[in-house]
């Protein structure tokens, strides 16, 4: 490594001792580096002149030094019922660094072996998933969602049995914290008031700064609003993108507000408001439509956590700062998309109107909302061809071109600033399935380009239009295993 610039940190090992336990991960054979984030590693302060460098590191066969890798233990909610085996099966915390802008990193090796958490795991994670992680990660950042990143990934030789063998991968996460839900249910389940309570003030300490001065109850109260409000905005930007988590148990719910743990995630083709990627999820609990309502239902089990330090009257107070802050910001999301600058009282239901046409005509969701970016320029039929009943979209377009004559922006300056948020790319799932297959026969050369196009998803690239193309049929709707 060269150009270090960070300082190496270890701030999770303060917690009470019951939080983690010290684990060393175990190395893979014949690890080579895939693909190495250098943008992501100048902010975090470090440049490296050879990747391979870090190799090792990614394959569990060296630490650095000042890295003592730790599991996390937490428990969680999984699909409704509380399960208290759970914690990092096979990720290591190895250390912790803070950029010279002074921004915290953890570092995260994913796929390092078992450890007391891995159950009945083997410890290990497989190419397919890693490159998966890596590439929506990285496009999610890409659309300016809050996320955890991707900072390298290796591939190994090691045999993993999944539904058939497959080979082993590592991915080294980054996250400004890693800390869940869940680790506030384990502390007020397992360990009693005490712990919750450091760990309550461990998390405001390095997280949420600005409330260390307030007197304690205050803190409390404020911090809880804080992590529901951020939470409801997440997935209010979530819906507007129309990204489907998959799994979103309480112990993939980060305690600052990333999207985190990409399991059996998908971006909407077609939009299908009831469309569920994980192919797990049989009663349809984590579907598109009801993230905005599961993301209330996790923070009512956090609150659940911390009634034994806050009371019930706080918790109350925290909760309902859920809904406001979702509507005000889904409602403005929606807005931008549709480039309305000037509140008028038939919004609402032009958003909504619009989202059920979507629906009952099956539109692919991106393609519509950019298409309607560029209406001024490119006239009405991008849009009107995405539809089989182009009247549909006619009667649409005079409603919205009626609804238009009340803005004061020209046009050129609303579709720019719809430009701005209406993707032209994004991470369908059959371009992450064309990248895994080239990477299973050793060339990342479609990866790295696939990433290149996610991290300017709003430009046109136009050397790169064959991947805003609409998906082919078998790539439509495909289910994704949790398995990984």
């Amino acid at each position: 490594m060269t150009n270090q610039s960070f300082r190496v940190e270890h701030r999770y090992l303060e917690l009470p001792d019951s939080f983690y336990t010290r684990v060393q991960p175990k190395p893979l054979k014949g690890a080579k580096m895939v693909c190495f984030n250098h943008k992501l590693a100048g902010q975090m302060g470090f440049h490296v002149n050879n990747e391979s460098d870090w190799t090792a590191v990614g394959a569990g066969a060296e630490l650095l030094e000042g890295m003592d890798p730790v599991a996390m233990k937490y428990t969680g909610h999984q699909f409704g019922m509380y399960n208290p085996e759970l914690g990092d099966g096979r990720g290591l915390l190895l250390w912790e660094t803070v950029a010279p802008d002074g921004t915290r990193w953890d570092w995260h090796l994913k796929g390092a072996g078992t450890t007391p958490y891995s159950r009945f795991g083997d410890g290990r994670a497989v190419l397919r998933s890693t490159i998966r992680e890596y590439l929506c990660s990285e496009a999610m950042h890409g659309l300016g969602i809050a996320t955890t990143r991707a900072l390298f990934m290796v591939s190994a030789k090691d045999p993993v049995r999944r539904e058939s063998i497959e080979t082993a991968a590592a991915l080294m996460r980054v996250a400004n914290s890693h800390i869940r839900f869940g680790h506030f249910e384990f502390a007020a389940y397992h360990e009693g008031p005490e712990t919750l309570r450091a760990l309550l003030e461990h998390v405001i300490a390095l997280h949420f700064p600005h409330l260390i001065e307030l007197p304690e109850d205050e803190r409390h109260g404020r911090w809880f609003g804080e992590v529901v409000a951020r939470t409801a905005r997440l997935i209010a930007d979530w819906q507007a993108v129309g990204f489907c988590h998959g799994v979103m148990n309480s112990d993939n719910m980060s305690i600052i507000g990333d999207t985190f743990d990409y399991g059996p995630y998908a971006l909407l083709d077609d939009f299908d408001a009831g469309f569920v990627c994980n192919h797990s999820d049989h009663e349809g609990r984590y579907a598109y439509n009801r993230q905005p309502q599961v993301g209330f239902t996790n923070c009512q089990m956090l609150a659940n956590a911390l009634l034994p330090v806050m009371g019930e009257d706080a918790v109350r107070a925290g909760l309902e700062h859920y809904e406001s802050a979702y509507n005000e910001r889904f409602l403005q999301n929606m807005r931008d998309k549709l480039g309305l600058a000037e509140t008028e009282p038939e919004d609402s239901s032009l958003i909504m109107d619009t989202l059920t046409l979507l629906h009952e005509h099956h539109v692919d969701y991106t393609r519509f909302f950019r298409a309607l970016s560029n209406l001024h320029r490119d006239g009405h039929a991008p849009v009107r061809d995405l539809f089989v009943d182009r009247s549909v979209a006619d009667e649409w377009l005079e409603r919205y071109e009626s609804r238009l004559t009340k803005e004061t922006r020209a046009h050129d300056a609303r579709e720019h600033a719809m430009r701005g948020v209406n993707p032209k790319y994004i991470l369908r799932n059959y371009l992450a399935q064309q990248v895994i297959m080239e990477a299973q026969n050793g060339d990342y050369a479609p990866m790295k380009e696939l990433l290149q196009v996610l991290a300017r998803p709003f430009d046109e690239q136009p050397e790169f239009e064959s991947y805003a193309a609409l998906p082919p049929d078998w790539g439509k709707h495909l289910n994704i295993s949790c398995s990984s």
